[in-house]
């Protein structure tokens, strides 16, 4: 599949940047940091003909494992309840075929569940999103799922921060760098991707 039969939802303009170097051709449409505007923007890209919608951005990691650059494909999404969202769960059907395609490209890629939160996620509040069964955590995903409306919906997200890699930290620039480097290495895969129907 051309690239450009894929819609591509950035919430950052730092990630739609990154995004659009390394993915030349790319349909890449930041859509703003958060509920709010992940809502509108959804409404957007319901409107826009494409083959399938895939999230692609940064997200803070879960547990003392996850690293700055860390790949994580969403198998499911769901809305944080301690922000007052309905705890809704979405399920992310490409995500085997996204990990097949990431695999062995140099980074570390895993799968599993990100959970989207209202306002960032820091100390305390990443174990008690781990203890759910979340391995990652986002402000955005969830919300713009329902543009994808019966496209295939995938999310990508690499980790920018992590328990033991906290943004605010002395190192968090070489981490930023790391990310950085693996978010276009992801977008510059997806001229491989072919979803299925």
């Amino acid at each position: 599949m051309d690239v450009s039969e894929v819609l591509i939802a950035a919430p950052m303009r730092i990630e739609a940047a990154l995004i659009s170097s390394a993915a030349r051709g790319a349909r890449v449409r930041k859509t703003g940091m958060g509920p709010a505007r992940s809502k509108e923007s959804a409404a957007v890209l319901a409107a826009e003909q494409a083959d399938a919608l895939l999230v692609l951005g940064f997200c803070g990691g879960l547990d003392d494992a996850s690293v700055p650059g860390e790949v994580i494909v969403a198998d499911e999404l769901y809305a944080a309840s301690d922000d007052g969202h309905l705890e809704e769960l979405v399920a992310c059907p490409p995500a085997g075929e996204l990990l097949m395609l990431l695999a062995g490209r140099g980074m570390k890629v895993r799968p599993g569940r990100i959970a989207c939160v209202s306002r960032l996620a820091l100390g305390q509040r990443r174990a008690t999103l781990h203890a759910q069964g979340a391995i990652a955590v986002d402000m955005e995903s969830v919300w713009l799922a329902s543009g994808a409306g019966t496209r295939p919906f995938g999310v990508v997200r690499v980790v920018l921060d992590s328990p033991s890699h906290e943004l605010l930290r002395p190192q968090a620039a070489a981490g930023a760098l790391r990310a950085a480097r693996a978010l276009r290495n992801v977008a510059r895969s997806l001229h491989e991707w072919s979803p299925a129907g």
